[in-house]
């Protein structure tokens, strides 16, 4: 199917979407992306492509599996394609997509008796957010769980920088800290916090059991009361007048000393 009305009804789900007002659909922009939500299994529902990019034989070959599965498929010119893209310079190629399962039963499903999970406590910034999530999957992490006011791990931006990990990691999210806390107390994971001021040094710490990584936010970091509720707390060493690191940053620091003991140790 063609489109050349920029009012068509596609075109304005796809705004919808990208804009977070069908929240049963996610945006998935650019062709590597889409390719891994095809590869990942999502239920596609809409492929949006410009002329210019059907052109190009690789494009061709994904834009052909992607219409074997999706419900409709349309090209359209790049000037249309610009109208609904999440970006300045179009990819291409835009994907709508079921919203994968993100809830505890998920997560649970995925649990080992060495499991390593990461826990966004309210991360605001997406960007940030995919960084993480696409650390958590290179280091061997279990899943990752993001608490209430989290940034979605499933928006555009997220996705963006999660790189496909967003499609394979078991996600929980919109749980409460709290309730989060009980959760991996009745499971025997232990909690760990970074946290710039604990005296334990990251890689003082057994990292080889069951463990959940939390992370908090960069402008305010865990409340005392929140700190007080964890079993660890683990601080990464500085040198020179800088006060904290990036979180994603940091998640990658104290999430490869995690994998670089399990795989001492003979865990993977």
């Amino acid at each position: 199917m063609q489109i050349t009305s920029r009012d068509n009804s596609l075109l304005r789900q796809v705004r919808g979407v990208r804009d977070g007002k069908i929240e049963e659909l996610i945006f998935i922009e650019g062709l590597r992306l889409c390719e891994e939500a095809y590869r990942s299994n999502l239920a596609i529902e809409a492929v949006v492509i410009s002329e210019e990019l059907l052109r190009k034989e690789r494009a061709a070959a994904v834009t052909g599996e992607l219409s074997r599965v999706s419900k409709r498929v349309a090209s359209v010119s790049e000037k249309l394609l610009e109208s609904v893209s999440y970006t300045k310079t179009p990819q291409g190629i835009i994907a709508l997509a079921q919203r994968p399962e993100a809830s505890a039963e998920r997560l649970e499903a995925s649990l080992d008796a060495n499991c390593l999970l990461v826990v966004l406590h309210q991360i605001n910034n997406p960007v940030n957010v995919g960084a993480i999530v696409r650390t958590a999957e290179a280091a061997g992490a279990t899943g990752v769980i993001a608490t209430r006011n989290t940034s979605d791990p499933f928006s555009a931006k997220s996705l963006r920088g999660a790189m496909g990990s967003a499609f394979r990691l078991p996600i929980w999210s919109g749980v409460e800290y709290s309730e989060m806390i009980e959760w991996c107390r009745e499971r025997g994971i232990v909690t760990v916090c970074a946290d710039v001021e604990a005296n334990t040094a990251y890689a003082e710490l057994d990292w080889t059991g069951p463990t959940a990584l939390l992370l908090g936010p960069e402008s305010t970091g865990f409340t005392p009361e929140e700190l007080e509720e964890t079993d660890q707390r683990v601080s990464i060493p500085m040198q020179g007048a800088a006060e904290s690191l990036n979180v994603s940053v940091a998640a990658g620091i104290l999430l490869f000393e995690a994998a670089r003991q399990r795989s001492f140790r003979g865990f993977t």
